[in-house]
């Protein structure tokens, strides 16, 4: 007789390997790092809108660009995010308090339309 626990199907697809605990914030990593100096070295106008940290993630950054296009990541803290944005010259904004430009909600509304298209 074998017993099987309503969730041993997912454990063994998983490979038992897991990433973090069930319910645990993923920091930043190298990758995320990356991923901002090369989106920020390719585009152009960029400024960075500093997110605090919430019960879902942790802290992150959103790059924007002049024409709109952004990428969001994890930043270790709140201070690398600004160590980051001065070192590359950019302006860095507080979420909370200035919002997100309109430039961005006009970018993410025109690639909605494309992909419908």
């Amino acid at each position: 007789m074998v017993d099987v626990g309503l969730f041993d199907s997912l454990r063994r697809k998983s490979g038992g390997k897991r990433k973090g605990k069930p319910g645990t914030l993923r920091t930043a990593n190298k990758q995320d790092t990356a991923h901002l100096e090369e989106w920020a070295a390719t585009r152009q106008g960029v400024e960075a809108y500093l997110e605090p940290k919430t019960n879902v993630t942790d802290t992150t950054v959103v790059l924007i660009a002049h024409d709109g296009e952004w990428t969001r990541r994890r930043v270790p803290s709140e201070d690398a995010a600004k160590d980051f944005a001065r070192k590359r010259g950019m302006p860095v904004y507080e979420v909370n308090r200035v919002g997100y430009p309109k430039r961005m909600r006009e970018y993410t509304e025109r690639m909605k339309r494309q992909q419908k298209d």
